[in-house]
């Protein structure tokens, strides 16, 4: 090369990301990025590799396929993978997975993804909620002290679905009736004086008690303080459930009462919104992933690209829940 064409070539270098850099550094040590990424997969599986089919131990090496090590079970003789039975199992282009899990962690959207990638954007939806579906699952086990508890409405989303009930709406739509109405569903978030966050998607149409009673109790303790708006499922949920509970009339402009407010609640809401905007309408039945991908973002509980692929198996070992 001469030195005019590597003068060129170095001043590209800062414009290269993390990963991109952490590449170039593995292609210069002799290892292909398709190695640094199986070598990640199979020591985040090894502690606890076993048999899917009958979860026997006891098995031996039996090959390489698609660059992964296959093992085959003694006891049943079926034969496996680090993959077997994950998220990510049957996927391709192992060399860009720690590529995609960046554009997570950075809110891409699936084209943006996918123009980054060089992927169709079939490929990086796909991705996106394998990638989700056991991370979204490392969530708080109980809320403790005083907990807030609110609701918000997200408009009905039938996106990508092959037989809708209604015409197509675009760009998200708006709703035809006015209010809280079926045409609306509703997103339960309930967040502790720690910032521990749960949410929940009840279902269409206004908040009821009975959803209280089936999502917030079981995750809160029963000397919890809740402190709600004046909405009367509430009330009526905490007096059958025998739990503390203060309201705040937000209608009357009396948004704290001492210690007792839903500040905390409304401004991860306010967060959830914005973070949502851009997507132009989340369909519903995804809604739990996306719900899971704000709250690892929001809570920084995963930071880097080798922490959710790890989480995407199901490694979790940097992770305290309560």
């Amino acid at each position: 090369m001469q030195p005019a064409e590597w003068i060129r070539f170095i001043a590209q270098f800062a414009q290269l990301n993390r990963r991109q850099r952490q590449a170039g550094i593995a292609l210069l040590c002799g290892n292909e990025p398709h190695d640094v990424t199986v070598t990640l997969l199979e020591n985040a599986t090894q502690a606890r590799l076993g048999c899917p089919a009958c979860q026997s131990c006891h098995l031996h090496r039996h090959g390489h396929a698609h660059g992964l090590q296959r093992y085959r079970c003694v006891s049943c003789g079926r034969t496996f993978n680090a993959l077997t039975g994950t998220p990510l199992a049957h996927l391709r282009h192992k060399s860009l997975w720690l590529d995609y899990a960046d554009c997570l962690l950075d809110s891409r959207s699936v084209r943006q993804a996918a123009q980054q990638l060089g992927l169709h954007r079939n490929t990086t939806f796909r991705w996106r909620h394998r990638f989700l579906s056991v991370a979204k699952t490392d969530r708080p086990h109980c809320l403790h002290g005083i907990a807030e508890a609110d609701e918000l409405y997200v408009l009905e989303s039938e996106k990508g679905s092959r037989q809708m009930t209604r015409p197509a709406r675009r760009r998200g739509g708006h709703a035809h009736q006015r209010g809280i109405s079926n045409e609306q569903v509703c997103i339960l978030v309930a967040r502790d004086r720690t910032g521990q966050t749960l949410d929940f998607v009840t279902g269409k149409g206004a908040l009821t008690k009975a959803q209280l009673h089936h999502s917030l109790l079981p995750v809160i303790d029963k000397d919890v303080l809740l402190v709600t708006d004046g909405h009367a499922a509430y009330l009526a949920f905490a007096r059958e459930a025998g739990i503390s509970h203060q309201a705040v009339n937000l209608r009357a402009g009396i948004r704290v009462r001492g210690a007792a407010h839903v500040q905390n609640v409304n401004a991860y809401h306010s967060r959830l919104r914005a973070w949502l905007r851009p997507f132009h309408g989340v369909a519903t039945r995804y809604l739990p992933n996306y719900l899971g991908w704000r709250w690892i973002l929001d809570a920084r509980r995963i930071r880097s690209s080798e922490t959710l692929l790890k989480a995407t198996l199901g490694a979790f070992p940097h992770l305290t829940v309560t």
